[in-house]
């Protein structure tokens, strides 16, 4: 029976890139895995013809050949510069392992001699934007699995060592045959780990590892964001029975603050100015995040909501000699509770004011009549 175009097969185009190729061939091998059809033959026939088609589309040069001389480059040599046989053995292993993990018991990734090795922590810290703009050293604790000291981590009793597993003969994995395919599991004597303990550490119950609150220092930064995290490599869980630890990730989060607004390294902050000062012009004094005062002038006639810029009194850049900047938003306070020669004043200077005085009231009122007179 002559062979079906490969790219039919896999139910692609030619044109097909290499993540198209490998989409549609976990979609049909997960269809008519021999796992999910035991003995069913044509199951085992779809199968293989998927294997062979996606192991030589998916390398750039079978695939090359292929397009150029179809099936019979493949076969015996046919074709100039044809291919010999198949995947070597380890490939098609390599293939599963990326593709599908742990859906046909491929098993947890493990680190060399079958250690697993230990889960990432996450720890959440509160600071304050103070505290963001000058760094700062703290010590927390953290609850974590740490290595058994009374088994120094290999999970057996003292006198005692952990055995190599019989089924898997050390391998962590064992094979299964499914007509002409071998499928590599995990082997459920050991977990994949390779080793078996006869005698277990009465301490740890043979884990190889106790539960214990752990005291870490940690160096915040200046200039660190809400969000910003920091990773303390090999400070997070302990791996089971010797295997390698985890990392532990500090993620940070700012205090709203009382007076500051954050954006990135600048910050804003609102300024009430009396009525005479934004009129008259004058000087008032703001305290910046590092503590010092900064004076800033008001000219005559400011408005409410005029911005005032002050260069480099804002957030520390992170791991940078840079500053952000610091911005004033005047907000021009009306008088209250005033006393009747006050009252008096402000009516006289109401009654002789005009638009020279408040342009922008002039100017408003001005393009509302001429907008509702052309009504």
């Amino acid at each position: 029976m002559a062979k079906r175009d490969f790219y039919e097969v896999l139910g692609v185009a030619k044109s097909a890139t290499d993540a198209e190729l490998k989409s549609a061939f976990r979609k049909a091998a997960m269809q008519c895995h021999p796992d999910r059809h035991p003995g069913d033959k044509d199951a085992e026939h779809r199968f293989k013809e998927l294997n062979e088609a996606y192991q030589t589309l998916s390398d750039g040069q079978k695939r090359a050949a292929y397009d150029r001389f179809g099936h019979a480059a493949f076969e015996g040599g046919g074709g100039p510069g044809g291919f010999q046989g198949g995947f070597a053995g380890g490939s098609m292993s390599d293939i599963f392992e990326d593709l599908f993990g742990d859906v046909f018991g491929g098993g947890q990734r493990r680190s060399a001699g079958g250690r697993e090795r230990g889960a990432d922590m996450r720890y959440n810290m509160e600071i304050t934007l103070e505290e963001a703009f000058n760094g700062k050293s703290a010590t927390i604790k953290v609850p974590t699995a740490v290595t058994c000291d009374t088994c120094s981590g290999t999970g057996a009793k003292a006198g005692s060592k952990p055995k190599t597993c019989g089924t898997c003969g050390g391998a962590g994995r064992v094979r299964a045959s499914q007509g002409f395919f071998a499928i590599e599991r995990t082997c459920p004597t050991c977990a994949g780990r390779g080793e078996v303990i006869d005698n277990p550490c009465s301490v740890c119950s043979g884990a190889g590892r106790v539960m214990k609150d752990r005291t870490l220092s940690v160096n915040v930064p200046a200039g660190v964001e809400d969000g910003t995290r920091i990773r303390l490599s090999g400070e997070g869980e302990a791996g089971a029975r010797g295997g390698p630890t985890g990392d532990l990730y500090i993620f940070l989060s700012v205090k709203p603050h009382a007076f500051y607004q954050r954006e990135g390294a600048d910050l804003f902050c609102q300024v009430p100015i009396s009525m005479v000062t934004a009129a008259l012009g004058g000087e008032i004094k703001v305290p910046s995040i590092g503590g010092a005062e900064a004076l800033v002038k008001v000219p005559e006639g400011t408005q409410s909501g005029k911005q005032f810029r002050l260069k480099g009194k804002g957030m520390p850049v992170l791991r940078q000699k840079e500053f952000g900047d610091l911005y004033i938003q005047a907000v021009v306070e009306t008088p209250q509770n005033l006393t009747r020669r006050q009252r008096e004043l402000l009516a006289e200077f109401e009654s002789e004011s005009s638009h020279k005085t408040q342009p922008e009231a002039a100017g408003f009122f001005a393009r509302m009549k001429d907008f509702f007179g052309a009504q």
